[in-house]
């Protein structure tokens, strides 16, 4: 193949000049993907951010990474057919204006309507991102008629947007095993990345906090996150060892299977946590904490886990798909089965019956999150991938 400026082409493969990301957030652009939009431009593309809800720090941190943001309309949650179906016919219109060589979609929306847009825009070049699963696949509790509806209809046009796809990103093997054994997609058209990654210069490790034992989760309130089950073996724990805390870090969410923020603050009143709301900058209560807690009931690969890694901290976690990735048992934490938060509390009550375990583990987190979760090499593996030639990656310097 030809070199070509930012990408690689030839006589069967038009060259990546130009590059279109299509998310339902525009806050998730500059919480999650910024590094990626760096990367994108430092290679030489013209980098579109589309997505809904711009605000003008978003557009601010974009437009300093390289990125043009554009302002669209689609639905985060719910499924709303005939809006939806307009949403989609608008995108389409947008990238027929826009014409970029490259669309990359992320979450259920962007890539179910984004891939599907951009086929029909003649975009050359599709791919998408399958973070997580989301809530209509997350298994548990019998699923209402509702919710299997839902994941009927949503099988349906996954099936249809792969189709669409060159390649299909993912952030752990149990979500890509479920999608090729619902036959969805073809298994070698598939990537399995290590994850989001993090930024390892900016969550460096702060010195360990053994005492108090502090305990953190960082999750937005939604009940497969485990939230409840945190609370509950924070209650246990808190009638035997009182001084121990129980910190949680996380805005309500308007998903199903949304907490309100008045059974938040119930438990509170309560005296069982210690509740921050949403936390624009996580690393000052990661700092602060001993021990990062996530009990979800199954994940692509958590971010806040990571970046929990990446400043030292254990991890105790549950043995669900992208959580389980986070964790080698009794070395940098400890695992738990799904929604059992007596085994959660026995996992958490280890560090205070060894305090020692906060620094040896959390030493083991910040090893593994250099050799798996650098950013760079994560962004690096996307680029190569889609057939872009990335900058050379610098080591962390911290």
């Amino acid at each position: 193949m030809a070199d070509a400026p930012g990408g690689a082409g030839g006589p069967d493969r038009p060259p990546i000049r130009s590059i279109a990301l299509v998310t339902s957030s525009a806050p998730s652009l500059a919480n999650f993907r910024l590094p990626l939009v760096v990367a994108l431009a430092g290679a030489g593309l013209r980098v579109w951010a589309l997505a809904p809800d711009f605000d003008a720090e978003t557009r601010r941190l974009l437009v300093e990474a390289g990125a043009e943001p554009v302002e669209i309309r689609l639905d985060r949650t719910g499924m709303h057919p005939l809006r939806d179906l307009a949403d989609a016919r608008r995108l389409t219109a947008t990238l027929r204006r826009l014409r970029p060589d490259a669309v990359f979609s992320y979450f259920i929306k962007p890539i179910i309507y984004g891939s599907v847009a951009a086929r029909r825009a003649g975009v050359p070049h599709r791919f998408a991102l399958m973070a997580g699963m989301g809530y209509v696949f997350t298994h548990g509790e019998k699923p209402s008629l509702r919710r299997r509806l839902l994941r009927a209809m949503v099988t349906r046009l996954y099936r249809r947007a792969f189709r669409a796809c060159e390649r299909v990103f993912f952030h752990n093997r149990d979500d890509l095993d479920e999608m090729v054994a619902m036959k969805l997609l073809p298994r070698e058209k598939a990537v399995v990345l290590a994850g989001t990654g993090v930024d390892l210069d900016r969550f460096c490790p702060p010195p360990p906090v053994e005492q108090p034992l502090r305990f953190l989760l960082a999750a937005r309130l939604l009940r497969e996150k485990g939230i409840e089950d945190y609370v509950a073996a924070a209650r246990m724990l808190k009638a035997r060892r009182p001084e121990l805390e129980f910190h949680l870090a996380g805005g309500p969410d308007p998903s199903p299977g949304g907490l309100t923020e008045e059974w938040v603050e119930a438990r509170v009143r309560e005296g069982v946590i210690l509740w921050h709301g949403h936390v624009d900058d996580i690393r000052p209560q990661i700092a602060a904490s001993s021990v990062y807690v996530l009990p979800s009931h199954r994940e692509g690969k958590p971010r806040s886990t990571q970046e929990a890694m990446a400043m030292a901290r254990p991890i105790v976690t549950t043995d669900a798909p992208g959580c389980r990735d986070t964790v080698e048992e009794g070395v940098n934490g400890f695992m738990v089965p799904v929604g059992d938060s007596a085994a959660l509390a026995k996992a958490m009550e280890r560090f205070a019956e060894e305090p020692g375990l906060v620094a040896t583990m959390g030493a083991e987190s910040r090893r593994m999150a250099e050799e798996l979760f650098d950013i760079s090499k994560i962004n690096g593996t996307i680029l190569q991938e889609i057939g872009v030639r990335p900058a050379p990656a610098e080591a962390p310097s911290c």
